[in-house]
């Protein structure tokens, strides 16, 4: 007999119903769009249309919007190595991969992470802001070095880390 897939879905905070985590992932991201994140993840998106304008910055282009939809709303995402979520390098991830992080800071990284800096400043001047500025604060850190990167879901990128450490433990013992 199978079991219905409603309660997988439930204890992965699916649509089946809220948890408290998905409620609170929810409100944090609403009063984070307030306090910044709608900002952000505008100027991402400007930079991403800037970098679209060109032929050459179509890759950085598509970074800005997937990085920009997570700048709207990143509670419950984060940011991941590719090489650490597939266990395989690719072209962002290996030295092409360094170049095109260099040449982004010098474009667009330096000035988005002195964005978020600024507004991560200003939501720590508050307790209840703090949560908010730590976020900012790594937002500034992935803007600085975006290539090579993906944004999943915190279980995700956590299963991955798992699997990794796994794949280097057993590696280490033959």
């Amino acid at each position: 007999m199978m079991r219905s897939s409603c309660s997988e879905e439930q204890s992965r905070g699916g649509s089946a119903y809220w948890t408290g985590e998905s409620v609170m992932r929810t409100a944090a991201n609403i009063l984070w769009f307030i306090l910044g994140g709608f900002w952000m993840g505008l100027c991402w998106w400007f930079f991403g249309l800037l970098a679209a304008i060109t032929v050459v910055g179509l890759p950085w282009a598509r970074a800005c919007f997937v990085i920009g939809q997570m700048a709207f709303h990143p509670f419950g995402r984060e940011a991941i190595s590719r090489r650490e979520l597939t266990g395989r390098d690719d072209l962002g991830t290996g030295g092409l991969g360094a170049v095109g992080n260099i040449i982004w800071f010098v474009f667009a990284g330096a000035w988005l992470a002195l964005g978020h800096i600024v507004w991560g400043i200003a939501n720590c001047i508050t307790i209840i802001g703090i949560p908010f500025g730590i976020q900012h604060f790594k937002l500034a850190g992935l803007t600085l070095f975006p290539v090579g990167k993906t944004i999943v879901r915190k279980e995700v990128a956590q299963a991955a880390r798992n699997a990794d450490a796994h794949a280097t433990l057993m590696r280490s013992r033959k």
